[in-house]
């Protein structure tokens, strides 16, 4: 045995001790969906957000992210998956009654689009933080092109109980305050950065796009064509996370260190004060032209494209770097799941549970420095299984050592398996174990991720995309609305978009200063 496997191994019976198995009932999970509205035909709706949905800047669950086309769903923290997924399927229900003869668009790479496309920015409102969240919109357009910004996918946040933290810190002889917290929150943070490759080979759902979508691009990748116009990888996963999705060259050089709490707050901090040679021709705030927030790398911290981000909720206008500097890490945001296409809400439980185990197995696995080594290696693993992740006999890099994709998979899955057990122990289910064994089957047969039966569906009907999308597009919309509210009910949800709208006016009415003194308050906090 390693040492390092042996130090698994200890870790994993301090995990098993009765005293810490049982926090982990308490386990906290959300989910934040993005999905287009689109029209009957499969374009994008560009109508405005609906004016039923409540305010877009201050409801709790319905919200827009780059577009007023693009919806995002978010569920508040839950330890029960099924209340999770059962809050998803009522905030689809309600969207689908109030959005009349539009449709969500259930997968991650967009409908048809085009560099002529109209992709409106969505807007908030007239007060200054809505301002500030259309300029950071435009912002967005004028670096990377709107395009680029109305890819959807899923965010997966996840904490572990503070009755857990006191219990392993005990353990593991550390202090569990903010530092003691935050340091293992980055020490599972960087065993997930190294480990990231596994989230889109499981879950990655977009082998093939639109030739819209890249008509305008200079692009090297040897694509293959089906259907009128859908161009695929033939061992593709996740095009939504490759340079054709979410990049930015200006963010390539960047090393936002996550070896502890002051390190990544400042390396952050300085990705946000980094002049970029790229945007200084963007205006910001000459002359009140807002084009951007500021002319630097990141214009805030949420411009950071990465797999994982640690959070700390923050407080009305506080910088998250400031919150995670006052009370340090208290949940993690994963970034990396594309849409799944095979889900009417977009998420199953089954990954949910998977990525518990996935989260805790990356907890009590021995820490490692993030050194440049282990950002590249990461970095070239997640881009090799995203292009061809599916390719026979693949190979990656782990510690300047070369070993096979279905190797390292089955190493990784012999420690998910024991952790599996312990977490179904704690929560009197075999479900962690289930899950763990129907993802492990993936590796050994390709045909069961994803993006497999995804491309095979293609292939098999030779059509595109975007007949596809349509198809699922109406087929969930139909049975997700024949189904009944499962935690709240539509007067409930009617009566918080009022409530998103009161609050909404009440923040426009509040406001004292013009928007340029607002920005430079803003960004002279700390």
């Amino acid at each position: 045995m390693s040492k390092l496997q042996a130090q698994f191994e200890a870790r994993l019976a301090l995990l098993a001790k009765t005293n810490v198995k049982s926090t982990l009932t308490g386990i906290q999970h959300g989910v934040e969906r993005e999905t287009l509205r689109v029209n009957d035909n499969g374009s994008m709706a560009t109508t405005g957000h609906h004016k039923a949905l409540g305010s877009a800047l201050c409801h709790d669950w319905i919200t827009t992210d780059f577009s007023e086309s693009l919806l995002e769903f978010i569920t508040p923290p839950e330890t029960n998956t099924a209340t999770t997924i059962e809050q998803l399927i009522d905030i689809h229900k309600f969207t689908y009654d109030s959005i009349e003869q539009e449709y969500l668009w259930p997968m991650s790479m967009p409908c048809f689009i085009d560099a002529k496309t109209n992709i409106p920015i969505a807007r908030y409102g007239s007060s200054n933080v809505a301002k500030m969240k259309e300029v950071y919109r435009k912002g967005l357009h004028n670096r990377y092109g709107s395009m680029m910004q109305v890819i959807s996918g899923v965010h997966f946040n996840f904490s572990l109980p503070q009755m857990f933290w006191q219990q392993w810190c005990d353990e593991i002889n550390v202090v569990p305050d903010k530092a003691g917290i935050s340091s293992q929150y980055f020490a599972l943070a960087r065993q997930f950065k190294r480990l990231a490759w596994v989230i889109p080979y499981l879950f990655g759902a977009s082998p093939a796009l639109c030739s819209s979508f890249i008509n305008h691009r200079k692009v090297a990748h040897p694509f293959e064509k089906i259907g009128r116009g859908t161009l695929y990888l033939p061992h593709a996963t996740s095009l939504r996370m490759s340079d054709l999705g979410y990049t930015s060259s200006a963010q390539s050089e960047l090393r936002i260190c996550y070896n502890d709490l002051s390190t990544y707050v400042s390396s952050l901090r300085k990705a946000i004060n980094l002049p970029a040679a790229q945007y200084q021709n963007i205006a910001a705030g000459e002359n009140g032209s807002w084009q951007q927030l500021n002319k630097n790398v990141l214009q805030i911290e949420n411009e950071l494209y990465s797999p994982i981000r640690p959070k700390q909720v923050a407080r009305s206008m506080e910088k998250p770097t400031d919150a995670l500097e006052d009370r340090g890490v208290s949940y993690l945001e994963i970034r990396s799941l594309d849409v799944n296409p095979f889900s009417p809400v977009g998420i199953e439980s089954e990954q949910i549970d998977f990525l518990d185990v996935f989260l805790v197995y990356c907890l009590i696995q021995p820490s490692v420095d993030y050194s440049d080594q282990l950002h590249s290696e990461s970095q070239s693993n997640f881009v090799d299984v995203v292009l061809k992740g599916r390719e026979p006999n693949i190979m990656l890099t782990d510690a300047g050592e070369t070993l096979s994709m279905q190797d390292w998979a089955t190493d990784i899955f012999g420690g998910l398996k024991q952790v599996a057990k312990v977490l179904d122990d704690a929560n009197s289910t075999q479900k962690f174990g289930k899950a763990v064994l129907k993802e492990f089957k993936k590796f050994g047969d390709s045909a069961e991720t994803f993006s497999e039966k995804w491309l095979t569906t293609l292939q098999d009907n030779q059509i595109d995309n975007s007949i596809l999308g349509m198809e699922l597009g109406r087929e969930y919309k139909a049975f997700i609305q024949n189904m009944d509210y499962r935690n709240m009910n539509k007067e409930d949800f009617q009566k918080h978009a009022d409530i998103s709208m009161q609050k909404q006016r009440e923040i426009e009415q509040a406001d004292n200063k013009s928007f340029d003194d607002f920005m430079r308050d803003y960004f002279a906090q700390k």
